[in-house]
C-alpha cells in the first residue's frame, strides 16, 4: 500500500495534503510548536527550499499527544510556523499519531522500523519518515536525529535519484 492512498486534510481544513505530494520524495514529520525539538523547523524549511526543485517536500503533521506541546488552533499553528520559521512547506491538520485515534497515515508509517529496529508507536515530536516517489516508506528517523543529519541527507539523495 502507498502512503498516498491515505487522505489527510491540509491545516486549513481543505483538500488532501498528500495529493500535491504524489510523485515527490517527502519527509513526513510530526511537529509541535512548544517542544525542545521545535528548532528543527529551521532545517526542515532549508531542506524543503533547497530540494523542492528536485521533487522533494516536507510535510509537517501537527500533533498534541506529547506533553500538550501543540495546543494551538490551525490558525495559531500556521502563524507560528510562518512567523517564527518562515515555513513554506505544507502542514496537515492536527492528528493523533498513536493510540486508538491514530490517523490511518500513521498506522501505515509506524509499520516501518528505524535504524535501531524501533517499529510501532511514535516516540516523541519530530519523528521523521522518508517516503519515496511511489509512496513507500524508505526510512524512519528518531526524533532527535536532525533533519539535516548526514544519514537523513543520504537517504533523501538516494530517494531523489
Amino acid at each position: 500500500m502507498s502512503v498516498y492512498d491515505h487522505s489527510i486534510a491540509q491545516l486549513s481544513g481543505s483538500v488532501n495534503a498528500l495529493n500535491a505530494l504524489k510523485g515527490k520524495v517527502t519527509l513526513v514529520v510530526n511537529v509541535a510548536s512548544k517542544c525542545g525539538l521545535t528548532p528543527q523547523y529551521e532545517a526542515m524549511q532549508k531542506l524543503h527550499a533547497d530540494l523542492s526543485s528536485r521533487g522533494f517536500s516536507v510535510l509537517g503533521v501537527p500533533c498534541n499527544q506529547f506533553a500538550g506541546q501543540e495546543p494551538g488552533s490551525a490558525n495559531e499553528i500556521q502563524s507560528f510556523c510562518s512567523d517564527t520559521y518562515n515555513v513554506t512547506f505544507p502542514l496537515s491538520e492536527k492528528v493523533d499519531v498513536n493510540g486508538d485515534q491514530r490517523h490511518p497515515l500513521y498506522a501505515e508509517l509506524t509499520k516501518v522500523a528505524d535504524a535501531d529496529g524501533h517499529v510501532g508507536d511514535i516516540r516523541w515530536n519530530f519523528e521523521k519518515f522518508l517516503v519515496g516517489r511511489e509512496g513507500n516508506v524508505v526510512a524512519r528517523f528518531h526524533p532527535k536525529v536532525a533533519p539535516d543529519a548526514p544519514e537523513v541527507i543520504a537517504a533523501i539523495e538516494s530517494a531523489l535519484k
